[in-house]
């Protein structure tokens, strides 16, 4: 029987989960670790080199080799992404207690005959676009490749592209929850983008850190994508749910990161 829910929690390192049973901690990068004994890094996840999978793109793609697994490989009516340090949380959050707060399926339950997508609360830049915060903090030139796609590939999404891009605010961190059919839709048009975009940035002298820009580019495409939807009418706004969230972050690292990339032009060389 099809499951109702299930969200993937993304990692790359052994981390205390959600016990809730609509959750699934997915070791992402998987493909080709290996401990130092020579044999596979088993966390006693499910691993993202596993069934249908791009798992060996994790060096560019980030966490969403963990959204094209649950998209490939899971069998529910809502299927999700999270992070081991970054979850929507339920009626009882608890700072001190992250996996503790995270949201449950008797509280998420409620909500899902009336709605279609979860989003994490919307993220403000307030003196930014997120065109201009992109710019300032990783490579504009991956926006203008994506917008020549975008013309090439599926006109019709200009207009959404160009208005998202204007924006002070996104739906951030590749968190969503979508009803299956929506995930189809938003996967085959975000992926068919993102694997040109691979194909077509020079990666060869980037760090780690920067080598993964599919995951970032991703982070906008999903409201250019939620954008569109909403256009066409195949989304009503009442249908989409914001749900709180909470992070572990290093706020001092992060305010000041952004502040030297707005005014210093230092781009983000590490995660927060």
């Amino acid at each position: 029987m099809k499951d109702k829910i299930k969200i993937v929690v993304a990692t790359h390192k052994k981390y205390e989960m959600p016990k809730d049973g609509m959750y699934i901690p997915l070791h992402v990068g998987a493909a080709g670790k290996k401990s130092d004994d020579g044999t596979p890094v088993d966390f006693g996840y499910v691993r993202d080199d596993t069934g249908d999978n791009i798992s060996e793109k994790n060096f560019r793609f980030g966490t969403q080799t963990g959204l094209y697994w649950i998209w490939k490989n899971i069998d529910a009516e809502y299927k999700g992404l999270v992070h081991y340090r970054r979850h929507f949380v339920g009626s009882h959050p608890n700072k001190k207690d992250l996996v503790g707060s995270a949201i449950t399926f008797e509280e998420i339950k409620p909500m899902l005959n009336r709605c279609k997508v979860f989003v994490p609360k919307k993220r403000h830049y307030y003196i930014e676009s997120l065109s201009s915060h992109y710019a300032h903090t990783h490579d504009e030139s991956h926006f203008q490749l994506v917008q020549e796609i975008i013309r090439h590939d599926c006109p019709d999404y200009l207009n959404a592209f160009d208005s998202v891009m204007k924006r002070s605010w996104g739906y951030m961190f590749n968190m969503m929850i979508l009803r299956t059919e929506l995930m189809d839709d938003y996967c085959t048009w975000l992926f068919n983008i993102l694997f040109q975009v691979a194909d077509r940035v020079d990666a060869s002298q980037l760090s780690d850190f920067d080598s993964r820009f599919c995951g970032r580019i991703s982070e906008i495409l999903f409201d250019v994508w939620l954008q569109k939807k909403i256009e066409e009418g195949t989304l009503k706004n009442s249908e989409i749910k914001e749900l709180p969230y909470m992070e572990q972050v290093n706020w001092s690292f992060k305010v000041k990161s952004f502040l030297s990339a707005k005014f210093l032009k230092q781009k983000y060389g590490r995660s927060s």
